[in-house]
């Protein structure tokens, strides 16, 4: 099927033809555009604003009005989320009150692509006033935004890929790379890993796999009998469990060994007289048990390498305490 053949037929206009190829177009333009970015940036400049950056001992504030705005809240977010405090003001906003959320610590990250937006340029005046430093990204670093900035990081755009060279398009995606590059450089910067990441993501998949404890998902009802439980029994401890095992203590009601569904039937397969047999007999002796305080990501690599999908938790004194079964 060609690119530009449309399948079905809702009663609207028909597609123009070579859309598809004006897709194409548009993305080439872009990557050429941040390919030109990366060639020709002025490191002297980059180099001032990350100094800036991470000097900044109050928070990095973004800034920036319409499209511009909306790219200002994701690279604020981004910073925050990697360890630079960080909020989004809108500059009209500020100007009618909101410049009472700025201290003299903080960092304006100001977005302006023509360098003369009329809301940004009227914030410089107060901005000054205060003591505030400030990084200008634009695409004009002769502008009077680029003027009054302490650090001016230069789009380099030739043009917007909007045929009419209006609708903000490269000049956005320019500015989130710049705001996703300055973030990278002060992850390095901070040496910031996976666990401080988490830190701020407690609420994901991956906040919860960094932070999460062996105790935090540790199932506390563990079936369990004695060395002297009777066949029978154990099946039955087993079943009523509903954990496919029983742990099996001793006499001083310390951690004695393991019996789950697989020592059950291997038993059954190697012994034909099963109505003399106890739990001693048929147990798994001194079985991998894990700590209560272990991360839940270390428990799964342990039972993982081990090809088992429940251990159970033991305290100092190898007293049972709980059991983590491998979905948990």
């Amino acid at each position: 099927m060609a690119d530009n053949q449309v399948v079905g037929s809702s009663g609207l206009a028909p597609l123009q033809p070579g859309l598809i190829d004006s897709v194409r177009s548009t993305l080439s333009e872009q990557a050429d555009a941040l390919h030109r970015l990366s060639s020709h940036l002025d490191s002297v400049q980059y180099q001032q604003a990350l100094k800036l950056m991470v000097e900044c001992k109050g928070h990095v504030i973004l800034s920036g009005m319409g499209k511009s705005g909306h790219v200002g809240r994701k690279i604020s977010a981004t910073l925050a989320s990697t360890g630079t405090p960080s909020f989004f003001i809108h500059p009209a906003e500020a100007f009618h009150g909101d410049l009472g959320m700025i201290t003299p610590y903080d960092l304006l990250i100001l977005i302006s692509a023509s360098g003369e937006t009329d809301e940004i340029l009227k914030l410089i005046p107060s901005l000054r006033q205060f003591g505030n430093r400030i990084i200008a990204i634009t695409n004009r670093c002769e502008s009077t935004l680029a003027k009054h900035a302490d650090a001016t990081l230069e789009l380099m755009m030739e043009s917007e890929s909007c045929p009419n060279n209006l609708a903000p398009t490269t000049s956005t995606t320019l500015t989130m790379a710049i705001g996703d590059a300055l973030a990278v450089a002060l992850i390095h910067q901070r040496k910031f890993l996976p666990t401080d990441f988490a830190r701020y993501h407690p609420g994901g998949s991956l906040g919860r796999r960094l932070l999460t404890r062996v105790s935090d998902v540790m199932q506390a009802n563990v079936p369990t009998i004695s060395e002297d439980t009777e066949f029978r029994q154990v099946i039955s401890a087993i079943t009523c469990g509903c954990q496919g095992m029983v742990a099996v203590n001793d006499a001083q009601n310390q951690l004695a060994g393991i019996i789950t569904d697989g020592d059950l039937r291997r038993y059954m397969e190697k012994n034909a007289q099963l109505d003399s047999a106890c739990a001693r007999d048929m147990m798994t002796r001194s079985p991998l048990t894990l700590p209560a305080d272990m991360m839940i990501t270390d428990a799964e690599m342990l039972m993982q390498k081990h090809r088992v999908s429940v251990l159970l938790v033991t305290d100092k004194e190898k007293n049972v305490a709980g059991l983590v079964r491998i979905f948990d």
